[in-house]
């Protein structure tokens, strides 16, 4: 299992978004999105590159394998 990219926030959120979640607010730098059957909420934040422990905990919350996100890229 190799490493996770150095991705944006933003990036992140498009993939996501493939995932069958939307956007439901933003409060200052941290989107909240939410996926509604099964619900589940995730706040990603706004940032150029994110830490690759945080992607991995954004990853684990949404209810995605690794190989499935890196696939929605």
């Amino acid at each position: 299992m190799g490493r996770l990219p150095v991705i944006s926030g933003r990036e992140c959120v498009k993939a996501s978004e493939k995932a069958g979640f939307y956007k439901k607010q933003q409060s200052g730098s941290h989107i909240v999105l939410r996926k509604d059957e099964p619900f589940v909420q995730v706040v990603v934040p706004d940032q150029k590159e994110l830490d690759r422990g945080t992607l991995r905990a954004i990853i684990r919350h949404a209810g995605l394998s690794r190989d499935d996100f890196l696939g929605l890229l």
